[in-house]
């Protein structure tokens, strides 16, 4: 997994300071409609996964929310076929995997993981909800900071170096259909510790 240490300060710690407002998974549901933008006026189709990361907190209450968050897909999964497993990278950060070839399955499936956390009182450790998609063997990711309420766009390629044009390209095609950040202080990259790979790897 190939999150950066700056992650905690810009998509945690800093970006909870400068937070506008708590946490609000409804805000994932802008990806129902932006994907078919994305696959239709621009070529990109979805990868049939999408990823939430959050951070642990060391306490019995918060591990049986995480425990109930797993239940909740897991009971779901005859209903949308979604595939859930859980990963802890290398930085202590925790994440929820969803694969999923019916891309309004991850949505929901992914909407329902988060606002569990909110219900149990957990919704200041959510961190990221990520969407990604493929266009001519390159991967694209759109990131919903759960600090920010915003989404932003993320185009890595070979050598930690990012397709800025792709993701200026995002950003025109998809302001307005999504709340897209608009600091591009804020446009943090997760970088995957391969190339080829996915951050949430």
């Amino acid at each position: 997994m190939g999150l950066l240490d700056g992650l905690r300060e810009v998509l945690g710690i800093r970006a909870e300071t400068d937070a506008g407002r708590d946490a609000d998974p409804e805000d994932l549901f802008g990806m129902s409609t932006a994907y078919v933008t994305m696959e239709a006026d621009l070529g990109y189709e979805p990868v049939g996964m999408a990823a939430l990361c959050f951070s642990q907190v060391d306490s019995a209450d918060f591990r049986e929310a995480v425990d109930e968050v797993h239940a909740i897909l897991e009971a779901g999964k005859e209903e949308t076929g979604t595939e859930a497993r859980a990963h802890e990278d290398d930085h202590g950060y925790s994440w929820v995997i969803l694969e999923d070839d019916d891309f309004e399955d991850l949505v929901t499936s992914l909407h329902f993981a988060a606002d569990t956390f909110v219900e149990e009182g957990y919704g200041s450790r959510l961190l990221a909800a990520l969407f990604g998609f493929r266009r001519d063997g390159n991967y694209v990711y759109w990131v919903y900071s759960f600090r920010r309420g915003a989404y932003y766009p993320f185009a890595p390629t070979s050598g930690h170096d990012r397709d800025s044009s792709a993701e200026f390209k995002l950003e025109s095609n998809l302001d307005g259909e999504l709340e897209v950040e608009s600091d591009k202080e804020y446009w943090y990259p997760l970088w995957p510790d391969r190339s080829g790979e996915h951050p949430w790897q």
